[in-house]
């Protein structure tokens, strides 16, 4: 069972970085994604193991906004993308394939 898992993380990174040309995601993220159901945005400060008040402040938005995000309860604008991957120094691209 194990090893169809890993299968299935693979062949899911492999997906990944083919839907978005070089753009990179660490086996982690995409296991939280993937397997766990995550949003990238969580996996990703869960990846760099950060609070959501940390990132939050970073971004400087409120740590009750990024909950709702994470959960995607809402669509972050633009402007606030660009805040939350700076926060967490990835690329825009990481956080919205």
């Amino acid at each position: 069972m194990h090893e169809i898992a890993s299968r299935h993380v693979m062949l899911a990174a492999e997906c990944t970085l083919a839907m978005t040309g070089s753009t990179i995601f660490p086996d982690e993220v995409v296991r939280l994604n993937i397997m766990e159901g995550m949003s990238l945005l969580r996996a990703w400060r869960e990846f760099k193991k950060l609070t959501q008040a940390e990132v939050a402040a970073k971004a400087g938005i409120s740590q009750p906004a990024l909950a709702q995000m994470e959960r995607n309860k809402t669509n972050p604008r633009k402007d606030t993308l660009r805040k939350l991957a700076k926060a967490l120094g990835v690329e825009v691209e990481q956080l919205t394939v």
